[in-house]
C-alpha cells in the first residue's frame, strides 16, 4: 500500500527519469563536497571528523539541487553553480549542528543518527559548525585565477546573496524569532515572517542565487525569485506538518518535538488540514511562476513536488 504523503492524500512516485536526473546530481554534489573539505587525517584531525561527520550523515542535498536546477533554468553549466550548491549545504549543515545544541533545540537525534554535540561534545560540535560556515565563503571566495569580470561580479553577487540569507534578516534573525516564540501566542503573519527566515531565506538564496551566478536576467530572475519565495515557506510548512504526523524512524530526528516545547508552528496557529492545504496553495504558486520558463524548470518543478509531497 503506497504510503501517505504529508499533505495526507495519495501519491505516486517521482517519475523515473526524473529520480534519476535528480540522483545523478546529487552523487554529484556529494563528490564536490568531499573534494571541498580537508581529509579527517588533516590537522586539527577532532575538528575535520567533525565537520565530515555532520556533512555527510545523510540528507536529501535540496539546496544544492536547487542551485543546480535554477543553474540550469538560465542556461549554466553544473561548473557554474558548483561552488554555490555546496556552499549553501554548508551553511545548512552548520545551522543544524548549532541548532542541535542544548542551547538552542536541545535534540540528540539527526538525519537517523547521534547529534554531533552527543559524539564529539558541545564545544567541538559550536567549533564544527563555525567551521561550515567560514568554508562556505571560503569555497564562494576560491574563483579560478583566470576568471573574467563578468564570472567574477556574479560569483560577488551570489556571494552577498548568500550571505543575506544566512545572517540576522534571515536565518539567524529566524532562529532569534523562534527562540523568543516558545511558550507565547504567535499569530500568523509573525510565524510566516519567522519562518521565511529561519527556513525559506537559505531555499530562495540557493535558487535566486544559482540563477545570478548562471547568468540569469530579466523576467527569469523575477520568475524564478517568486518560486524560491512560495518553495522556501511551503518547505517548512510540511516540516511543521510531518513534526505533527511524522515517526522519529521516518523523520530521522526526535518527533513531536516542537509541540512538546510550546513552538510556534503552522499545525499549532493554523491546524493541520490548514497546513496541508497552505502547502497545496504555495505549491500551486511555485509551479505557477515557473511555467513561463517552459522545460528549462522541468527539474525545479520536480523539486517543489518533492519537498511539498514528501514524508520525512
Amino acid at each position: 500500500m503506497t504510503k501517505r504523503s504529508a499533505l495526507g492524500d495519495q501519491r505516486s512516485a517521482a517519475a523515473p527519469s526524473l529520480a534519476a536526473e535528480l540522483e545523478e546530481r546529487r552523487r554529484l554534489v556529494e563528490d564536490a563536497l568531499g573534494r571541498a573539505l580537508p581529509p579527517e587525517s588533516a590537522w586539527p584531525e577532532t575538528i575535520h571528523r567533525a565537520v565530515r561527520y555532520s556533512l555527510f550523515a545523510g540528507g536529501k542535498r535540496i539546496r544544492p539541487l536547487l542551485v543546480l536546477a535554477a543553474g540550469e533554468a538560465v542556461g549554466a553549466s553544473r561548473d557554474d553553480v558548483m561552488p554555490l550548491a555546496c556552499a549553501a549545504e554548508m551553511i545548512h549543515t552548520y545551522s543544524l549542528v548549532h541548532d542541535d545544541l542544548p542551547a538552542m533545540d536541545d535534540d540528540d537525534l539527526r538525519r537517523g543518527k547521534p547529534t554531533s554535540h552527543k559524539v564529539f561534545g558541545e564545544a567541538i560540535a559550536i567549533l564544527a559548525g563555525d567551521a561550515l560556515l567560514t568554508r562556505a565563503f571560503a569555497v564562494m571566495a576560491d574563483a579560478p585565477r583566470d576568471e573574467d569580470s563578468v564570472r567574477l561580479g556574479r560569483r560577488l553577487a551570489a556571494t552577498a546573496i548568500l550571505a543575506e540569507a544566512a545572517g540576522t534578516t534571515g536565518l539567524i534573525g529566524g532562529q532569534v524569532l523562534d527562540l523568543e516564540a516558545e511558550g507565547r501566542d504567535v499569530d500568523g503573519p509573525t510565524l510566516e515572517r519567522m519562518h521565511r527566515a529561519k527556513t525559506g531565506a537559505l531555499l530562495g538564496a540557493c535558487v535566486r542565487g544559482g540563477a545570478v551566478l548562471g547568468g540569469g536576467e530579466g523576467a527569469d530572475l523575477e520568475r524564478l525569485g517568486r518560486y524560491a519565495s512560495a518553495i522556501g515557506l511551503a518547505f517548512q510548512v510540511v516540516d511543521d506538518v510531518l513534526d505533527e504526523t511524522g515517526a522519529a524512524h521516518e523523520l530521522g530526528k526526535t518527533a513531536g518535538k516542537d509541540a512538546r516545547a510550546g513552538k510556534a508552528t503552522y499545525v499549532s496557529v493554523h491546524g493541520l488540514e490548514e497546513s496541508r492545504r497552505m502547502a497545496r496553495g504555495l505549491l500551486g504558486e511555485a509551479v505557477a511562476a515557473l511555467a513561463p520558463l517552459g522545460a528549462r524548470a522541468r527539474l525545479l518543478e520536480g523539486l517543489a513536488r518533492m519537498i511539498v509531497e514528501r514524508r520525512a
